[in-house]
Formats: C-alpha cells, sequence, structure tokens
C-alpha cells in the first residue's frame, strides 16, 4: 500500500519539528524543511526527508515539492507551519522588516499551496493545514504586523477552501494560542532591540516584553492537534486546542470593539503593575 506523504514547513523546531515525528511515527512518509538543517538531524535518524527549505524563495519551494513527487508521486498534506512574529509598534517596525513577516507568513505559503495544488487537484484528494494563530482573529498592541499577517492568511484561507473543495480538497486553518516555545521569547527580545530607547512607545514594550506568560499548552500538544485535522474525514475549518483558545475568538466575535479594547487595556494596567512591583522587589533587593 502506498504510504501517504506530508510536507511540513518550519521544522527545525516547535510546532514543525512536533508534526514531522507525529506524522512519521503514523506511518506517513514526511518531508520537512526548514532554512536550518541542522536541528533536523534528529528527524533525518527517524526516517523523515529533511531538506533546506527558505519558503520566501520560489526556486527552493519547487525543489521542496518536485523531491517529493519525484521520489513518492503523491503530496497527501502540506502543512505551511513555517512562520514568524516580529512585534512592535506600528509606527517603529521598519517597513522591510514588516514585508518580510509577509513574505514568510503569507507569500511563502501561498506560493507552496500553488505548487502542490496541481497534484492534489488529480488526485482528488488533499489536505492543506495553514498554521495561524488565535491572533487571526484578534488584535493587541505591538502585535499589529504579525496579526495583520495572519488575518491574511486566514481571509486566503476562506476563499481557497471555496475554491478547491470540488476537487476533494480540504483547507484547514490551525489557531495555537500561548505554547511552551521559545517563540515568545525571542519575539519579546527582538522587540526590545529594535525598539528605540527615545520611541514613544518603549515603556509599553517594556511592560509587554517582561509580562510573565504562563502556557500549559506543548508544541507536542499542536503536533497532535494538526494530525487530527489532516486525518479527520470532515475537518472543521479551524482548529483550536483549548476551551480557553476558544474563548477568547468567541468573545472577539461576539463583544464589541470598544468592550475589547477596554479588556485589553485593562490586562495592560494589570501587567505595568506587576512589572513596577518586581521592579520594587529587585531594587529592594540590591539595596538590602
Amino acid at each position: 500500500m502506498t504510504k501517504s506523504v506530508a510536507l511540513i514547513t518550519g521544522a527545525s523546531s516547535g510546532m514543525g519539528k512536533a508534526a514531522a515525528i507525529q506524522f512519521n511515527n503514523a506511518g506517513y512518509t514526511v518531508y520537512a524543511g526548514a532554512r536550518h538543517t541542522e536541528p533536523m538531524a534528529e528527524l533525518e535518524q527517524q526516517g523523515i526527508h529533511t531538506m533546506k527549505l527558505d519558503v520566501t524563495d520560489h526556486d527552493s519551494n519547487k525543489a521542496f515539492v518536485d523531491a517529493a513527487l519525484e521520489n513518492e508521486g503523491r503530496i497527501d498534506v502540506l502543512i505551511n507551519n513555517a512562520g514568524y512574529g516580529s512585534m512592535g509598534a506600528v509606527e517603529d517596525v521598519d517597513q522591510a522588516e514588516a514585508k518580510r513577516q509577509f513574505d514568510v507568513n503569507v507569500f511563502g505559503a501561498a506560493d507552496l499551496i500553488q505548487l502542490v495544488l496541481p497534484t492534489m487537484r488529480a488526485q482528488h484528494a488533499g489536505k492543506i493545514l495553514n498554521n495561524s494563530s488565535i491572533g487571526g482573529q484578534m488584535y493587541s498592541p505591538l502585535g499589529g504586523w504579525y496579526y495583520a499577517s495572519k488575518h491574511a492568511l486566514e481571509a486566503l484561507s476562506d476563499s481557497l477552501r471555496l475554491e478547491v473543495k470540488d476537487f476533494g480538497i480540504d483547507v484547514i486553518i490551525i489557531e495555537p494560542g500561548g505554547t511552551k516555545t521559545n517563540w515568545q521569547q525571542i519575539a519579546a527580545d527582538h522587540m526590545l532591540e529594535a525598539t528605540p530607547k527615545e520611541s514613544p512607545y518603549r515603556q509599553m514594550v517594556e511592560i509587554y516584553a517582561n509580562a510573565s506568560m504562563n502556557f500549559s499548552a506543548t508544541a507536542d500538544d499542536i503536533a497532535h492537534l494538526m494530525f487530527k485535522a489532516a486525518t479527520t474525514v470532515n475537518p472543521k475549518t479551524r482548529y483550536q486546542l483549548s476551551w480557553g483558545d476558544r474563548a477568547v475568538v468567541i468573545a472577539v466575535r461576539k463583544f464589541s470593539y470598544k468592550t475589547i479594547d477596554r479588556g485589553i487595556r485593562f490586562a495592560m494596567r494589570i501587567a505595568e503593575r506587576n512589572l513596577t512591583k518586581k521592579e520594587d522587589a529587585t531594587s529592594n533587593e540590591q539595596f538590602n
């Protein structure tokens, strides 16, 4: 029996790496791609095909897809997991950085979709999973460009779902909330580094960057969610992991924007008070 084939991007760490292992353990032939191949050595040892992949480079995307087709003759699942969050005030974020975020989070995914669709249409079967975020349906300060890219990815996915349904192809959006990965710390560190000291948003940036975030979800949890979505005969259009994530999405849909704004500003004030207490405690320790 021919094994099903899954292509997974951004597989060098976190959710992408966990998904590659999950699908491989389930008997899929997995092609895992990432810009850095060294962290994927573990995947290669497990029999997963690893390739250098830059989703912003069309030739790199084509080589990735062509390798799977030449060796396996089919593609059953595409997981567009590659992405990153570059946070900061809209006024402060450099336009080149904002465009790069769209290149990775939106246009890279779209390029791979265009490359796999002819094969999936010929098979009259296939599943495309686009890894978004609950941020794809919400907003907050300092996340404008990141959220914009995820909103765009979700809108693209919704239109695509209607276009390819009659060809037997499902388009599914995965919406993780906070997870126990290094994503948040990397984003916070980059935001602090990229925001000028004299920026009028500097205090807000420091509050967000130093906010305590305790997440229970793991990369493995999201990988299981991806696998569930990819193997369900009649999948939902969107998957969130926890009730908390679903509650956030429901709240954003149901409440007025002004109510959401007030809730976010209230959370900001709490975070500011917590940071002040932390700084005071540190100062007292140093003084003593």
